[in-house]
């Protein structure tokens, strides 16, 4: 497929879908990366997989009315889009935030169909959420709210049909309230939602498992050039749990973390955010959901930057660093802050969050030859390892904390040794971004080559 026949197929996703940029910007890497695919493979092209696979099997919109603790009553939109189902059942997160809307979903389910092929893990591509606000909303807010959602997304999700997980906005306590009326409205105790408690199902290492493998992925990076992370000046945006766990995993390593941030600001702590530092964190941002500005309190050594929203760049991304992972939200970094990265001298960038770095950025970091590990690549381990979880809850067993980890570690060297030669295959050698999308498209692909026209 060339350049002109990418902007032909664009023209009609974009003409079928308007309005949805970031639906938009995920369709049109994935096409560009997969046209060498489709010239090897003209059986792809003549079953229309690419024009299937960019289509929905099934998008679920409904409303949610909840009541606040004032008794008055609040409606909010609640939706599902289940992308594909060719490799397993639907599979991924729901995301509780305002900025939530069906470009947003569709392009989260989109990456979530490629991600999940590269884990080798049968999963299928779905994602959902609602433009609902958890930040400010008590515990009894928050469940009622949930309960309301899981009155409608309990008809269209199961074990064998379609597993959501959370994603921001959606922690334990969110997944509790769904699961328990799941259960009291299905009169079925099953492994339909992944992210659960321990004790009623849950996996260990589920809360770590993005930022532990988006590190993971970064280390078998860095090994390609000899290198690891003893030593190393890492730059994390975002402090949710993503965030949170990179730096754990990155200290665990030996590395030093620098940075985290919200959306009101940023913090640098020059001398290293240590396992201490980090625990303050952890429970500024899990129990008091407090704002990052409070580090500055506590250690008054470091440094808080306020958001400015009329530099077109993030001073975040200025920090002299040797490794940045941005783990926050999509499009954190654009071509400015991705030039400041290289010319500082960033050599490595691993993504927690998803699609954080703009087509413009991206394009930054391939040009400069730095090792640049895509999000559907990079933050595979969560995913990976609410498969896990689903296979637990399958065969009825708990693995130990280590098996958990030794498996999800395992699935981050695998993905990133398929990325790797997969990308030497089609020609472009050290191209993670080309390598995930065509390794996850060929799979999904030949699936649904497999079972027929449907």
């Amino acid at each position: 497929m060339s350049s002109s026949a990418v902007e032909a197929f664009m023209q009609e996703v974009i003409a079928k879908n308007p309005g949805e940029k970031e639906f938009h910007q995920a369709v049109r890497e994935v096409v560009e990366s997969v046209m060498p695919v489709l010239d090897r493979h003209p059986e792809f092209r003549k079953a229309k997989i690419l024009e299937r696979i960019v289509e929905p099997e099934r998008v679920i919109m409904f409303r949610v009315p909840w009541q606040d603790d004032r008794g008055e009553v609040h409606v909010n939109r609640g939706m599902r889009v289940e992308f594909n189902s060719a490799i397993g059942p639907y599979k991924g997160g729901l995301r509780f935030h305002p900025s939530v809307n069906l470009g947003i979903i569709k392009f989260l389910g989109f990456e979530q169909i490629f991600k999940n092929a590269l884990t080798t893990l049968p999963m299928g591509g779905g994602k959902g959420g609602s433009d609902f606000d958890p930040k400010g909303k008590s515990d009894s807010e928050v469940m009622r709210f949930c309960q309301s959602f899981m009155n409608e997304l309990y008809r269209h999700i199961g074990e064998y049909i379609d597993v959501p997980a959370g994603d921001i906005g959606v922690g334990g306590r969110e997944i509790g309230f769904l699961f328990g009326q799941y259960k009291k409205l299905t009169r079925r105790f099953e492994g339909v939602l992944t992210g659960k408690g321990l004790n009623w199902g849950g996996s260990l290492i589920r809360p770590e498992a993005t930022g532990y493998g988006q590190v993971y992925f970064a280390e078998e990076m860095l090994k390609t050039r000899g290198k690891s992370f003893k030593g190393l000046r890492c730059v994390v945006s975002g402090s949710g749990n993503v965030a949170q766990y990179a730096a754990q995993k990155v200290l665990q390593l030996g590395g030093k973390v620098l940075t985290f941030s919200d959306s009101n600001g940023f913090i640098v702590d020059e001398e290293g955010i240590d396992e201490k530092k980090l625990a303050f964190v952890m429970e500024l941002k899990n129990v008091r959901r407090g704002r990052i500005k409070e580090y500055v309190d506590k250690y008054p050594k470091a440094h808080y930057e306020p958001v400015d929203p009329k530099k077109n760049y993030n001073p975040l991304w200025e920090v002299k660093c040797d490794v940045a992972l941005p783990s926050a939200t999509q499009n954190e970094i654009n071509e400015i802050d991705a030039q400041h990265l290289v010319k500082n001298g960033c050599f490595c960038v691993s993504e927690g969050a998803n699609m954080p770095t703009t087509p413009e950025g991206v394009e930054v970091f391939l040009e400069s030859k730095i090792l640049y590990g895509p999000a559907k690549a990079a933050n595979a381990g969560g995913v990976a390892t609410s498969g896990l979880e689903m296979t637990q809850n399958a065969m009825r067993l708990s693995w130990s904390r280590e098996e958990v980890d030794n498996r999800l570690h395992q699935i981050m060297i695998n993905i990133h040794k398929t990325c790797k030669e997969t990308a030497e295959a089609y020609g472009t050698p050290g191209n993670y971004v080309n390598g995930a999308n065509i390794a996850g498209f060929l799979k999904v692909a030949s699936a649904m080559l497999d079972q027929g026209l449907v």
